[in-house]
């Protein structure tokens, strides 16, 4: 009786064309089989296809047998082990930075982040289209938030001089590519007014940890930011095909962090197997620099396949691709037509996305070949050409 709530939401859902359903596959990557049939996943976040590199599944055995399945402890009890501060200090080397800190996921760093930055006497401008896991850190946060236009700095110099510093903590937050639109921000922009204004930035570099700047080290980098940029976020669920995230900053804010973050002080802290198949993803970074470089070129190839048939990629400019579509059904049932055809390309509808735009969102990675990607881009075309 006291979930009869429930199935009316559901009902909605379902005639609006909103109804999520989380289905099995037998793999992760980009390329597997099902029942015989080659499938094409574009709906895995697995870049640089390393998810089953042997190096990488090795380092990750390696630390399984030599600690056990878990950690069994919160960092601050007895969780933190010498693999916890050894990934630490790589991923802060790679990332330009003194020092930086690790969460259990993506979510977890930017919810455990963000309420230590900014509190109820402070602001935060956030770029409009900035992750879930953001916004919700927003509203724990308990700060005023202000946003602006996706992608705008100059909206941005506007917030900046409608809310000036009064003595309270300003605090600008944006993604370096974003996931849904594969869009990349003018980060050179927007570190300079962050500098301009005195205000901390922090940039969520998820999807370009690995698949740009020197080394896989993201998009910060690359321009030469370190030293203007608060915080640098990322996952290991990414590009480096495994789970967790942290945060590359100062050693005086990671020392806040470990004191002040709820998202670090109750959790149980990152199993090893996690944080050695971490350690080999950056080896592979290291020893193969140019992977990024090869899944920009072959992401450009595609989108071109894609602009010669008219179809709507936004803004992209990275290995994240969506293909507009609108209406919610129609983008799911494309997704069906795809999947028949042995073809992973999810439906984004929203709240992920706003109103009215719902898409495809396909993500390359260096398990789809030249010929791969072909089929797929003419399997994509008629696809929405025979529904829209």
């Amino acid at each position: 009786m006291c979930e009869d709530w429930i199935q009316p939401i559901l009902a909605d859902a379902k005639s609006n064309g909103l109804e999520r359903t989380a289905r099995v596959y037998p793999e992760a990557g980009g390329k597997f089989k099902i029942d015989g049939k080659d499938i094409l996943n574009f709906s895995s976040n697995d870049y640089l296809n390393i998810a089953q590199h042997r190096h990488v599944m090795d380092c990750s055995r390696e630390a399984l047998d030599k600690y056990g399945i878990g950690s069994l402890s919160s960092r601050l009890v007895t969780g933190t082990l010498p693999l916890h501060e050894e990934l630490e200090a790589r991923i802060a080397k790679e990332k330009g930075y003194e020092t930086a800190l690790l969460f259990g996921s993506g979510y977890m760093a930017n919810a455990g982040t963000i309420p230590v930055l900014a509190g109820r006497d402070d602001l935060i401008f956030s770029d409009k289209l900035v992750h879930a896991s953001m916004i919700d850190a927003c509203k724990l946060s308990g700060a005023k938030l202000v946003r602006f236009a996706h992608n705008d700095f100059e909206a941005l110099e506007k917030r900046l001089e409608q809310f000036p510093a009064t003595g309270n903590r300003r605090l600008i937050i944006t993604e370096s590519v974003f996931s849904m639109d594969g869009d990349i921000a003018p980060l050179k922009e927007i570190a300079a007014l962050a500098e301009q204004h005195e205000t901390m930035l922090m940039i969520d570099e998820a999807h370009s940890t690995g698949t740009f700047g020197p080394l896989g080290a993201g998009l910060i980098r690359e321009h030469g930011l370190e030293n203007s940029v608060t915080v640098s976020m990322g996952t290991m669920s990414k590009a480096m095909a495994g789970y967790g995230g942290f945060v590359a900053c100062s050693s005086a804010l990671r020392n806040l962090l470990i004191s002040s973050s709820r998202a670090f002080i109750y959790t149980t802290a990152s199993p090893p197997a996690v944080l050695g198949a971490a350690m080999g993803a950056l080896d592979i970074f290291e020893s193969s620099p140019r992977l990024g470089n090869i899944l920009q070129a072959n992401a450009d190839y595609f989108r071109s396949l894609l602009h010669e048939a008219g179809l709507d990629t936004m803004q992209s400019q990275s290995q994240i691709i969506p293909i507009v579509i609108g209406d919610n059904e129609k983008a799911a049932a494309i997704s069906a037509t795809l999947r028949d055809e042995g073809i992973i390309a999810a439906a984004i509808r929203p709240p992920t996305v706003p109103a009215g735009s719902a898409r495809l969102r396909l993500s390359i990675t260096l398990a789809h070949h030249v010929g791969d990607l072909e089929r797929a881009a003419a399997a994509i075309i008629e696809a929405v050409r025979h529904e829209v």
